[in-house]
């Protein structure tokens, strides 16, 4: 079947299930999303390079993508990550893009000129302000030397990975900047895959006989990860071993950051593919202790270890600590973690998670509130890494729908249809998911890149979308402040949201704090807390404003 036919019948599909409560006969209800990626400038289609006949692994895994504001100007601008061939001299790959936001949420390719365009085999891309110079920096994965961005302003960027000490070659996935001892600047943490080489790649087959992907158990060579600390001189030291991380090794796809046991450090959660995730708590003097199992959060509430790919992290229950969900494989649900204040409860079946996921392999995915109804919603993009179960285009055999789904209290979670969020359905093998207001209309956005396909940008136009206030943290020289936390009071709730950027699958998403307020028309009270735990209060705002935080603005906030 074409892509076209697979929409077609999808549509018809989705046409038949929603009620006109004027008429008892069935139609579509309003898409929350537009896909506008050509219409916006957006023009990137990723290469896997996948040679007839051939399949090698890390093709199925490749496509990052970031939303970060690259030229200083206040709105999000786009970096997407290519691949191009792993038998491809890396003159002869197309390179990662920039596209420049013109303002409007529209987009210009930028990449002339602007020293991003790395050739590497990408994989993913962090985003941080790492040498303290108020502008953000970029951290590019790669299937081979990953590659440190410094961003020198105007939308150009230079190559400082050598002088930086950060370039270690391997397989990276996901990455994140963190100040994990609190001495004011951003260190680096990166996720590793597998000990893969093209040399020791191995032939697989299906249950047909057919050459497919193999599977990471195939290998059988988890990598261990690597923490950079920032020696504030513009050169990082791997002290991964000695910060006691050097002795886990796994098969890391995705990461989060977040202070999950509330000691007021930072701590790290990976994902997995297939072998237990990974806790590493802060332990406040250099080290970090892994406590996954212990915590509850390694397994399913089986005890089995799943496929991670993407994770998100927030406080979706609002008692005033951060809870997890996982992605993983088609024929296994998403894992929902509500943080208990000192152990992880698998909540997924009771959420409705379980029943929703577990058909589709899950890989970049968020929790923000796209109706801003208060309650925060889940977006994953999905693509099959093998090809068994449903074939949505004959095509491509990976490719599948994405999903939309909808947080109600408790919390509960309901698909949101049409599938996907579109009024056209869209099917693709979908990677990456980064996720930000690109035109500052108050709408959370988001960009998938696709395998092999043209990348999605997705503008919000959810038409009963609440009010909403946004709260951009800085540091003392005007960057984002990774790891602030604000705390906003609306409708007799405290709602607790992250500066986080590290989410998802491959991705550097807007670290910018979004609540959703539903009806209320402001804020009764605003608190931020930044990294070095240092307070400040801004009192009452109204809704749609975004307020721009620094310490030396605002009131001090009462005791407690």
């Amino acid at each position: 079947m074409s892509r076209a036919g697979a929409a077609v019948l999808l549509a018809l599909g989705l046409l038949a299930g929603t009620l006109v409560a004027q008429t008892g006969e069935r139609a579509t209800p309003e898409p929350w999303f537009d896909e506008v990626a050509a219409a916006r400038g957006l023009a990137f289609e990723h290469v896997s390079g996948q040679e007839p006949g051939a399949y090698l692994f890390p093709e199925i895994h490749a496509g990052g993508a970031a939303l970060f504001d690259a030229d200083s100007d206040g709105d999000l601008d786009a970096y997407l990550v290519q691949s191009g061939g792993l038998r491809v001299a890396a003159a002869e790959r197309p390179g990662n893009r920039l596209f420049l936001n013109r303002g409007d949420g529209s987009f210009r390719d930028a990449t002339e000129g602007s020293g991003a365009d790395d050739r590497g085999f990408g994989m993913g891309v962090a985003a941080g302000d790492y040498d303290g110079d108020g502008r953000t920096d970029l951290y590019v994965t790669n299937l081979g030397p990953n590659v440190l961005l410094r961003n020198l302003g105007d939308g150009r960027f230079e190559d400082v990975t050598a002088r930086a000490g950060v370039g270690a070659a391997g397989w990276s996935s996901s990455a994140a900047f963190l100040d994990y001892d609190l001495d004011g600047d951003l260190d680096l943490f990166v996720v590793n895959y597998l000990d893969w080489t093209l040399a020791g790649e191995v032939e697989c087959v299906d249950t047909t006989g057919k050459r497919c992907y193999c599977g990471p158990a195939t290998y059988n060579t988890p990598a261990p990860d690597v923490l950079y600390r920032n020696d504030g001189d513009g050169r990082f030291t791997d002290v991964s071993r000695e910060a006691g991380l050097g002795v886990g090794f796994g098969t890391g796809l995705g990461v989060t950051v977040g202070d999950f046991d509330a000691n007021g450090r930072p701590d790290l959660f990976v994902a997995n593919d297939n072998m237990l995730d990974q806790l590493w708590l802060n332990q406040s003097d250099g080290t970090f202790r892994e406590e996954a199992v212990f915590w509850g959060c390694a397994a399913d509430a089986s005890g089995r270890p799943k496929a991670g790919m993407g994770v998100s992290s927030a406080d979706v229950d609002d008692d005033g600590d951060l809870d997890l969900v996982v992605c993983n494989l088609g024929g296994e649900s998403d894992s929902l973690f509500l943080n208990n204040g000192g152990f992880f409860v698998d909540r997924t079946r009771s959420s409705g998670l379980a029943s929703l996921s577990g058909a589709l392999t899950r890989f970049g995915m968020g929790w923000l509130d796209f109706d801003n109804d208060g309650m925060l919603d889940l977006y994953q993009a999905n693509g099959a890494i093998g090809r068994r179960g449903r074939i949505y285009l004959d095509s491509d055999p990976y490719a599948q729908p994405n999903l939309l789904i909808r947080g109600r209290p408790g919390p509960r979670y309901e698909e949101v249809l049409p599938r996907g969020g579109t009024r056209e359905p869209l099917i693709a093998t979908s990677r990456a998911a980064a996720f930000g207001d690109v035109d500052g209309d108050g709408g959370v956005d988001v960009v998938v890149v696709n395998r092999d396909a043209p990348a999605y940008l997705l503008h919000n136009r959810a038409a009963k979308r609440g009010h909403h206030l946004r709260v951009r943290v800085l540091t003392d020289a005007g960057a984002d402040a990774l790891g602030a936390v604000v705390f906003a009071e609306f409708g007799g709730r405290r709602v607790r949201r992250e500066v986080l950027a590290a989410y998802s699958y491959q991705a550097a998403n807007e670290p910018t704090a979004h609540f959703g307020l539903g009806e209320a028309e402001g804020v009764d009270g605003l608190e931020v807390r930044w990294p070095d735990g240092r307070r400040r209060c801004f009192g009452s705002r109204r809704a749609g404003e975004l307020l721009v935080a620094r310490r030396s603005e605002g009131s001090a906030c009462p005791e407690g």
